[in-house]
């Protein structure tokens, strides 16, 4: 396809990038890297060469990724169904086996290579590298059934993260590229939603932005309308009334959980749109839902 842009239009997109460079040079953006941006080849490049820009013009990138439709795709080819509670896969061991192998093998390897040659330095982790990311068992609340535990198996919840590693990557301009598996006490390896692991991250850096991909435009209202500029007491309102629920749920705790704990600004953008990352950090315009720390 021909590119119809004029040179003038071409020199404006770029002024209009500057003051967000600017503001944003030597700060840390935590990324979660999902949906159809990581199935997708043409995204998949995108992706990967807006994380290369970012880190070029001075910012510190932290990609943090999930894997959920590899995941059952090998977990079918070994005749397993994968199952989820309230958004949480259900991981037994076997599961787990699969999660570990996908995430930290395939899944991480792929995206380090692809930053890799567009230009970058990445280096691939799982929490279990140098004890970044300490984890527990996790049990659920039973929604039917009120003060009842539901144990999903070998789901983690986070007990601390040590952000020394990660650090130490960006210093040596490196792209830390994570998968979110998480360590026990007695050295068990725990799946830990990926949402929940971007939104820790971004807490423990003190990261400029959180920045969440998914397969929708964003945080839609009850007709479908996109909602931008959003506080953690309209997503508290969403969440009551039903509008918010399933999936987004564990994207949306993150969230929050980031917003109110100093990440300046988390935005919940469609990974469908290329460049999507771009468009949400160095536009006026953006591409997804903005919450605002207050």
């Amino acid at each position: 396809m021909t590119d119809k842009t004029t040179p003038e239009l071409k020199a404006e997109i770029l002024a209009e990038a500057l003051p967000y460079i600017k503001r944003f040079h030597d700060r840390t953006i935590v990324i979660k890297y999902g949906g159809n941006a990581m199935t997708d080849e043409r995204l998949k490049q995108s992706f990967a060469r807006d994380v290369v820009l970012l880190k070029l013009v001075g910012m510190n990138p932290v990609v943090v990724h999930g894997g959920g439709p590899q995941i059952d795709e090998l977990l079918k080819r070994v005749g397993k169904q994968g199952q989820f509670i309230q958004g949480m896969r259900v991981t037994d061991a076997e599961t787990m086996d699969v999660v570990e192998m996908v995430l930290g093998g395939q899944v991480n390897k792929e995206i380090v290579n692809l930053i890799n040659q567009n230009g970058g330095k990445a280096v691939g982790l799982t929490g279990k590298d140098g004890s970044l990311i300490r984890a527990k068992k996790l049990l659920m609340q039973d929604k039917d059934k009120p003060g009842e535990m539901i144990d999903i198996g070998q789901v983690g919840e986070i007990v601390a993260i040590d952000p020394s590693l990660i650090t130490l990557l960006d210093s040596g301009d490196f792209i830390p590229v994570i998968a979110p598996i998480g360590v026990g006490e007695e050295g068990k390896t725990y799946n830990i939603n990926a949402d929940l692991v971007a939104g820790k991250i971004a807490e423990i850096l003190k990261a400029e932005k959180l920045v969440l991909l998914t397969n929708t435009p964003g945080v839609l209202d009850k007709n479908g309308k996109l909602l931008t500029g959003v506080t953690p007491r309209d997503i508290d309102d969403m969440v009551a009334d039903g509008t918010l629920s399933g999936g987004m749920l564990p994207k949306i705790g993150s969230a929050l959980d980031a917003a109110r704990s100093g990440v300046k600004s988390v935005h919940i953008i469609d990974g469908r749109v290329e460049h999507a990352l771009l468009l949400e950090i160095l536009t006026d315009e953006g591409v997804g839902t903005l919450i605002k720390s207050k």
